[in-house]
């Protein structure tokens, strides 16, 4: 197996077919040397009994010459990957030695015919991705496939990320824009807006609601208190009284402000709502004291612990939104994923403009990025261990290489027979 250690692990290449490649290169080698012997044989015979008959010496010079061609095909294949015999003879064991040439030359190799931009757009031009993308999501069932995947991408880029990272980035990105945007302003702006839309009335009704009810639930201790403060020689009837005229007069207020919203005390408040809202806007003090009490809270204890806090709680609720197939969130993906696949395979416009879009940036990032990419093939190559890389490629293209011995061991042998049946025919 071919393995490179990279910080320490090693990675394994071995592929599932392997053992039949290798099997399949055994068998191959024990052709290619069986018709070298066979030829030896031949030869051997040929020349023991050529003396007595003269057409043996077509037979002998057809194998002496296949003989040839057998070692000599031998030897080019076999110094690929290694020396002959073990022998280190000059410019023998190529792949060994030139490892990381090769590996710079099959980066430079795809970088100048595979990651070009004319060739990603020809060959993505006539793919119709778009068209395919939609059918595929359209398909029943397709989009659920994707939101299965969805959980265990989050999962992997969740668990990527370093959550203190991300804890400190997000806070400080809460923080400081909370302290960059100056409060009293934004609150004078807001009390402008509500008061142009009508919007202060409905707080103004849900306020005095609020005290009318305040008031009717509090009438014992409101009353207990007048008692409390009232004069000793004071009767309780008249305490009674004085609190009965009064509770009703402040409660006929609040209903009257709550039934006519043009009421001079609600008028009163809206005219002063507006000053302040102007105020909050202008005026240096109140810019300077909502800038102080803002800096109080972002200082509070809670106040960091919540944001803190805020990248955990969004990544557990992420984390398990995706992983649980009814939530809402998965429902909503696996709808939107359908109507996009269905809307993208029935229009064409939308379609060629996807393709642009791909075309575009599928050719931009192999343009961009084609140098680095060969880059990593040729250091990839060089991490490689020599012995193990030759092995390697001989098993990937050996079993090939051997029919070169073959053809050598028969080309050889008819070339002979050739040359010697021409020297017979002009020298006789």
């Amino acid at each position: 197996m071919l393995q490179w250690h990279a910080g320490g692990v090693a990675v394994d290449f071995t592929l599932s077919g392997d053992e039949e490649r290798r099997s399949d290169l055994r068998r191959m080698k024990l052709v290619a040397t069986g018709l070298f012997l066979l030829a030896a044989i031949v030869f051997v015979i040929a020349r023991a009994g050529e003396a007595d008959r003269e057409w043996l010496g077509f037979v002998r010079a057809t194998a002496e010459a296949a003989m040839v061609g057998a070692l000599a095909d031998w030897f080019a294949v076999t110094a690929l990957f290694r020396h002959p015999l073990g022998v280190p003879i000059p410019h023998t064991a190529i792949v060994k030695k030139r490892k990381d040439q090769i590996g710079e030359s099959l980066g430079g190799f795809v970088q100048d015919n595979f990651l070009t931009r004319q060739v990603v757009t020809e060959r993505l031009q006539n793919a119709e991705l778009a068209s395919r993308i939609g059918e595929w999501l359209a398909t029943p069932g397709n989009a659920k496939t994707l939101g299965d995947q969805s959980a265990a991408v989050v999962r992997g880029v969740t668990e990527v990320l370093q959550d203190d990272v991300i804890q400190t980035g997000i806070e400080s990105v809460v923080i400081d824009r909370a302290r960059e945007i100056k409060v009293a302003p934004v609150v004078g702006r807001a009390l402008d807006v509500a008061i142009e839309g009508d919007h202060h009335q409905v707080v103004l009704d849900s306020v005095m609601e609020a005290l009318d009810t305040f008031l009717d639930e509090s009438a014992d201790t409101f009353r207990s208190r007048l008692t409390q403060e009232s004069p000793w020689w004071v009767p309780e009837t008249v305490d009674d009284v004085v609190f009965d005229k009064i509770y009703a007069a402040v409660r006929k207020v609040l209903s009257d402000m709550r039934s006519d919203r043009d009421h001079e005390m609600r008028r009163e408040v809206e005219r002063r709502t507006i000053k302040l809202a102007q105020e909050l806007r202008t005026s240096p003090e109140l810019v300077a004291r909502g800038e102080e009490i803002k800096a109080e809270v972002l200082a509070h204890p809670e106040v960091r612990a919540w944001s803190a806090g805020l990248w955990s709680r969004l990544k557990s609720g992420l984390i398990e939104a995706t992983e649980d197939p009814d939530s809402e969130l998965r429902h909503r993906l696996e709808e939107a994923l359908t109507e996009g696949g269905a809307q993208l395979a029935a229009d064409s416009t939308l379609q060629a403009k996807i393709d642009r879009w791909i075309v575009d940036a599928v050719g931009y990032v192999a343009e961009q990025f084609r140098g680095e990419v060969a880059e990593l093939i040729a250091a990839t190559v060089q991490r490689w261990d020599a012995e193990e890389t030759a092995e390697r490629i001989e098993l990937q293209v050996g079993r090939d290489l051997q029919f070169i011995r073959i053809n050598g061991t028969i080309v050889g042998g008819l070339a002979g027979l050739a040359i010697y049946t021409a020297s017979e025919l002009l020298l006789r």
